[in-house]
């Protein structure tokens, strides 16, 4: 299938490919454009696209993107390269669970002067993401580059921006990914580094952990994205069961359930790409339509979600149940001394975010908490294996149980390890 209908005119020489501008050596993404015989009037042939990760999980997205039918290009420790069409594109904003977000490079060009910067900003491509009368937020970040005042290169871009797109607003600066999260502007990044400039539009909109079912939290969330990144770190696939004694808000167990029935975790909601003057809205049901097709009538082996306090389990029901899998779930309210793994199964995989000290409270004893962990997954048989998400391996030591590292990541600003004991 061709979803790609023809929108943008052939890009101009200069557009094209590498040229020599005043001693600038300019290259333009040259998989963001087709060559003049094959331009449709809508959307390039292909995109060079980044998926970000958060630390630590960028193999893990290079093996979604595998699972996609997409061969990545570069995996760093900052996220993952591909080329894409527009329907992989989209694709894969849909069926991430790990990405933050997928940007799409425009340009990148050698800039040690505001003069030249402007001038490159002014060739973007800009047709290709943004309509008139677009409302534009930059993120703009310097490193080891001539031009290192980040509000001034924003301010150069944006005049690119606005002199090139007709009736076009940049609203500002965007400081953080939180802020950016509006909806309703087109985020565009900006990144010098050695007097390299790299310009790419975001293509998600909404951070890609916002699936768009989680309202209720309880105390010291966890991000769907990390919770994604436990189960696929730790393998798990929906054979054994699942338990989460300290489950909050219910991600974790969420999550599992989504995985286990194939449900694409972006369907409820939209993506920054819908909007971009290519966006071609049959494809877009079309791989909504298919991944609704793919999705499985219900788990296998049993998810069961448990948490001391009523409000958290009341969180956990609401967001099941926005989230299409509260039929999939067990959700008790209970203390961890009263988690009975032998009466779920021989064997299986407890799976959580416990409490410590940096995410909620040092008053807590913490130590004997973890120690009576460790005694109910030793009380459940040898079947049963301990998941968890910890900052310190002190506490982790309190279980008694032997652990290995399958994942280090960082959780609200702090480090952080996947540990599993060994069977």
């Amino acid at each position: 299938r061709d979803f790609c209908r023809p929108v943008c005119p052939a890009p101009d020489a200069a557009q094209a490919g590498a040229a020599d501008t005043d001693g600038v050596t300019e290259r333009l993404s040259m998989s963001s454009m087709r060559e003049a015989k094959d331009l449709s009037p809508l959307a390039p042939a292909s995109f060079d696209a980044f998926a970000i990760a958060a630390p630590g999980l960028a193999p893990l997205i290079a093996a979604e993107c595998i699972a996609l039918g997409i061969t990545p290009r570069d995996v760093s420790p900052a996220g993952v390269s591909f080329n894409a069409t527009a329907e992989q594109l989209f694709t894969v904003n849909l069926w991430s669970r790990l990405a933050s977000r997928v940007l799409v490079r425009l340009a990148e060009f050698e800039a040690r002067d505001f003069a030249t910067l402007e001038k490159m900003a002014s060739r973007v491509p800009w047709h290709l993401v943004l309509s008139p009368g677009a409302a534009v937020r930059l993120r703009v970040t310097c490193r080891k580059s001539r031009l290192y005042h980040s509000d001034a290169v924003a301010e150069r871009v944006a005049r690119g921006i606005t002199n090139s797109i007709k009736g076009s607003q940049a609203l500002g600066r965007a400081k953080d990914d939180e802020e950016d999260d509006d909806g309703n502007t087109q985020l565009i990044v900006v990144r010098f580094d050695h007097d390299r400039c790299t310009i790419s539009a975001d293509s998600s909109g909404a951070l890609l952990h916002r699936r768009g079912w989680r309202q209720a939290i309880a105390k010291a969330p966890l991000r769907e994205t990390l919770a994604a990144a436990m189960l696929a770190a730790c393998d798990w696939n929906g054979e054994v069961p699942l338990v989460d004694p300290f489950c909050g808000s219910g991600t974790i167990g969420i999550e599992a359930a989504l995985r286990v029935r194939r449900m694409a975790p972006g369907l409820g909601r939209e993506f920054a790409m819908e909007l971009w003057p290519g966006a071609y809205a049959p494809m877009h049901e079309q791989v909504r339509a298919t991944a609704r097709a793919e999705q499985l009538p219900s788990v296998g082996a049993p998810i069961v979600m448990r948490d001391r306090d009523a409000g958290a389990c009341k969180a956990a029901v609401a967001n099941a149940e926005r989230a299409g899998v509260l039929q999939d779930l067990v959700i008790e309210q209970g203390p961890l001394s009263d988690t009975s793994l032998e009466s779920i199964g021989s064997g299986g995989l407890v799976l959580t975010n416990p409490p410590y000290g940096l995410r909620i409270s040092d008053s807590a004893d913490l130590r004997s908490l973890y120690a009576r962990l460790g005694d109910v997954v030793r009380a459940g048989g040898r079947g049963w294996q301990l998941g968890m998400l910890v900052p310190d391996r002190a506490l982790a030591a309190q279980t008694r149980l032997t652990f290995d590292a399958v994942l280090r990541t960082a959780n609200g600003g702090f480090p952080v390890e996947v540990l599993v004991s060994r069977a």
